[in-house]
């Protein structure tokens, strides 16, 4: 059986290499923060947002527990204003849309900042650059994320990014991601 997450990193790692800038924009426990720092290694940089200040205490202690560089600046916001903090283009990013895994599931990420933060990062985007956004649309919230999402990147002329949906099709309610790519 395919792993999502597995799947997720392949797609990543054909894009981001040692010494490039990477972008977390739901921070959680730090796990796709992890990643991004040992992929882009000591000369690369990792920005990593989120809204709970939870989420920078979990990702803080993670990250120096397993040992990563020091190339990373976490930061307590939306991802959504993701432009007053990073003033340089990037060669990925990531987005775990839902809830903090571990919480109290009360705070999602949302529709109004989610929409921005995606179109912030295809801004954002350097030459033959990647964005993954899991979706979760087990959820009320998380199923109005993912189709406003899918009917905002199909609108999206395929000349300025390639956006691909995989999800499981006998599960409708399983998570999926979508790769936004643009081109080399």
């Amino acid at each position: 059986m395919i792993d999502l997450l597995d799947l997720q990193k392949h797609f990543i790692l054909t894009h981001l290499k040692e010494g490039d800038v990477a972008v977390d924009f739901t921070m959680g426990n730090g796990h796709d923060t992890e990643f991004l720092s040992k992929t882009v290694g000591e000369s690369g940089h990792v920005y990593a947002f989120d809204v709970q200040e939870m989420a920078l205490t979990s990702t803080r202690k993670h990250l120096s527990e397993v040992g990563c560089p020091e190339n990373y600046t976490l930061i307590h916001d939306s991802h959504h204003n993701v432009k007053q903090y990073v003033d340089t283009k990037i060669k990925a990013g990531m987005f775990n849309l839902g809830y903090l895994p571990g919480s109290d599931k009360t705070v999602t990420t949302m529709r109004e900042t989610t929409l921005p933060a995606i179109e912030a990062a295809i801004d954002l985007m350097d030459r033959d650059a990647i964005i993954l956004v899991a979706v979760y649309p087990g959820h009320a919230e998380g199923e109005a994320e993912g189709k406003m999402i899918c009917e905002y990147l199909a609108s999206l002329s395929r000349y300025k990014v390639c956006a691909t949906r995989i999800n499981i099709l006998n599960s409708p309610t399983s998570p999926f991601f979508i790769i936004i790519e643009n081109k080399p």
